[in-house]
């Protein structure tokens, strides 16, 4: 058999290298946090459209009101419990919605006030969603579940503030605000796309979760 010289290939620590300095890492986690945020969020690979401000507010209230009411018969003794099949406890689970709308309200609130906006917050990026998570957690989990809804309930009653106030170019049109611009370096997104992204999506999706929860906590106790 005749020698076949094998040309080396470089090092998967090498092709990493190569992966994230194309940029495509970012896309990766970018599209992760998508997915995690609920498998409903696209439907059919198409991103839900809005054609009016009443719409966009009444489908997160009705989003939001299925989800929050599921809290209602959980004890507080319980809001820490957790069960290996859940990936979070009821706090956490309260405390990733905290977390993501009061960024997108911080988002609005600095840009209208002309400073500079860092998404999706100054300490963490987009390549690192992860200890953004934990830092949710270490932020809001200890809180009691009924302040966590308080929060909650207060971050919605805002974001229906903002809504209203912005046009409807502001809404629905893109390159409006100079935070949507900077979160998707791949895609032009309206301001409405990353409202349902963190009122809607997620209100199904960890609805889901919180069901799971429940379910399990009657089995095992």
């Amino acid at each position: 058999m005749p020698f076949i010289k094998l040309r080396k290939f470089p090092s998967i620590s090498n092709w990493l290298k190569v992966f994230i300095m194309n940029g495509c890492y970012k896309l990766f986690l970018w599209q992760s946090f998508l997915w995690y945020n609920g498998k409903n969020i696209l439907k059919g690979g198409v991103m839900k459209e809005y054609i009016s401000k009443a719409e966009l507010t009444n489908t997160i209230k009705a989003s939001y009101k299925k989800y929050i009411d599921e809290f209602e018969n959980i004890s507080e003794d319980f809001k820490d419990k957790r069960f290996e099949e859940v990936d979070r406890t009821p706090a956490e689970n309260l405390a990733y919605q905290v977390g993501w709308t009061t960024l997108l309200l911080k988002w609005e609130k600095n840009e209208k006030a002309g400073l500079e906006v860092h998404t999706p917050s100054e300490n963490f990026k987009w390549n690192n969603l992860i200890e953004l998570y934990r830092w949710f957690n270490k932020e809001y989990s200890h809180l009691s579940l009924a302040e966590l809804k308080s929060i909650l309930n207060k971050n919605i009653s805002d974001i229906y503030k903002m809504i209203d106030e912005m046009s409807e170019d502001e809404l629905f049109k893109p390159h409006q605000r100079k935070w949507a611009d900077n979160s998707t370096k791949t895609a032009v997104w309206e301001v409405c796309k990353f409202i349902h992204i963190n009122t809607v999506a997620p209100f199904g999706t960890f609805r889901t979760k919180i069901r799971k929860w429940k379910k399990l906590a009657l089995q095992k106790n």
